[in-house]
C-alpha cells in the first residue's frame, strides 16, 4: 500500500513539471479559445453585411429595370439619356419576322423627325398640336425601324452588304448637298443642331437606308422588268417621253421640270443625270438615289449651273407589298402603344 501512494505521488510530480515548449502551446491555446469568442459573432455580421448589401443592389437594379421600362414602353419617353442606353443595352422596341428592331434605331429616328420641331416651338409640352406632331412622328418612327429591320434581315438572306467604304461616299454625298461646299465640322454641326444626331448615328441612319435601297432593287423583279420595257419603248419612239407614259398609264410617274431648276437639285440624283447630257440626249435606265425606284432623264435644255428636263420613274413596290403582307399576317409584333397610321 505505502508503495502504492509512493509511487502515484512520483506520478503526480512528474506530470506537473512542463517543459518551457509545453507552456508556451498551453498558453496559446488559452489566447486561441479567448478569441473564438470574438470571432464567430464577427463572421455572423460579416455575412449579414454582404447579404445586406446584395439585397439592396437587387432591389436597387430592380427600380432601375421597372422604371427604365415604364418610361420607354408605358410612357413612350424618348430623353438623350434613355437613348444613350438604348445604344449600349440591345432592347428591342418590336419583332418583325422574328427579328428584333432595335430601340436605339426607333428613337434615331424618330429624334432626327422631331429635334428641330421642338426646338423651333421652344418645347411646350402642354401644346396640343406638338403633342400630335410627337404621335405623328413616334408613328412614322416606328415604322420606319421596321422596314428597316425587314429590310437587314433580307439583306441576309440575299447576301447583300454595305461597306464602310459606301457609308463614306454617301456621308461625302449629303456633305455637299445642293451645291453648297461645308467642312466636315460645321456640317456636323448642322446634324447635330437639327437632327439631335451624332456623326456616328447619321451614318447608321445612312448605312440603313443604303442597304434597304440595294435589298429593294434587288428583290423588285417586276420592277426591272417594267424598266427594261420602258427603255425598249423609248428606243422604239425616239425618246417620246409622253407617249410612254400614255401607253403605261400609273405603272409609272411621268414629270417635267416645267422649265430651269438647279443642276444640284434634290430629286432623287434626276438633275445631276441631267447636266452630264446634252439637249435632246436621254440617260439609260438609273437607280434612285432615294432607292425608291429606277429614273429615265431626257434633257431639253441647261446653263452651266440650271438644268430643264424630263423624267420617268418605274417605283419599286415588292419590298412595299411584303411588308403589309407581313402587318396582314400578324408578323409584326409591338411592345410599345402607338397611335395608328
Amino acid at each position: 500500500m505505502i508503495y502504492y501512494i509512493y509511487y502515484t505521488m512520483k506520478l503526480l510530480s512528474k506530470k506537473e513539471k512542463k517543459t518551457e515548449q509545453e507552456k508556451v502551446d498551453e498558453r496559446r491555446e488559452e489566447v486561441l479559445a479567448t478569441g473564438r469568442k470574438f470571432k464567430y459573432p464577427l463572421q455572423w455580421t460579416k455575412h449579414r453585411i454582404v447579404v445586406s448589401t446584395v439585397l439592396i443592389a437587387v432591389v436597387v437594379i430592380a427600380i432601375i429595370i421597372t422604371g427604365g421600362w415604364l418610361a420607354l414602353y408605358r410612357f413612350n419617353m424618348t430623353d438623350d439619356m434613355l437613348f444613350r442606353i438604348t445604344k449600349i443595352i440591345p432592347i428591342s422596341v418590336a419583332v418583325v419576322d422574328d427579328e428584333t428592331v432595335r430601340f436605339s434605331d426607333y428613337l434615331m429616328l424618330y429624334r432626327s423627325s422631331i429635334t428641330s420641331i421642338e426646338r423651333q416651338s421652344g418645347q411646350v409640352d402642354n401644346d396640343a398640336s406638338i403633342e400630335a406632331l410627337r404621335a405623328q412622328y413616334r408613328r412614322a418612327a416606328l415604322t420606319e425601324a421596321e422596314k428597316y429591320t425587314y429590310a437587314v434581315k433580307l439583306a441576309h438572306e440575299n447576301d447583300i452588304t454595305v461597306s464602310d467604304e459606301d457609308v463614306e461616299a454617301e456621308f461625302e454625298r449629303h456633305l455637299n448637298l445642293g451645291g453648297t461646299e461645308r467642312s466636315e465640322e460645321s456640317f456636323v454641326k448642322i446634324v447635330e443642331d437639327n437632327f439631335g444626331l451624332s456623326k456616328t448615328e447619321y451614318k447608321r441612319m445612312l448605312e440603313l437606308s443604303l442597304l434597304k435601297a440595294k435589298v429593294e432593287e434587288k428583290i423588285d423583279k417586276k420592277a426591272s422588268e417594267l424598266a427594261s420595257k420602258v427603255e425598249k419603248m423609248l428606243t422604239e419612239n425616239g425618246g417620246n417621253y409622253t407617249a410612254v407614259a400614255e401607253a403605261l398609264g400609273d405603272q409609272i410617274t411621268y414629270e417635267e421640270t416645267g422649265g430651269f431648276v438647279s443642276a444640284q437639285n434634290i430629286d432623287g440624283g434626276r438633275a445631276s443625270e441631267a447636266i452630264k447630257l446634252e439637249p435632246g440626249q436621254q440617260s439609260g435606265k438609273i437607280v434612285s438615289i432615294n432607292g425608291d425606284g429606277y429614273y429615265f432623264v431626257k434633257l431639253i435644255a441647261k446653263t452651266d449651273t440650271e438644268v430643264n428636263f424630263v423624267s420617268i420613274k418605274v417605283p419599286f413596290t415588292e419590298f412595299a407589298e411584303q411588308f403589309e403582307k407581313l402587318r396582314e399576317d400578324g408578323k409584326i409584333t409591338e411592345f410599345v402603344e402607338l397611335s395608328e397610321e
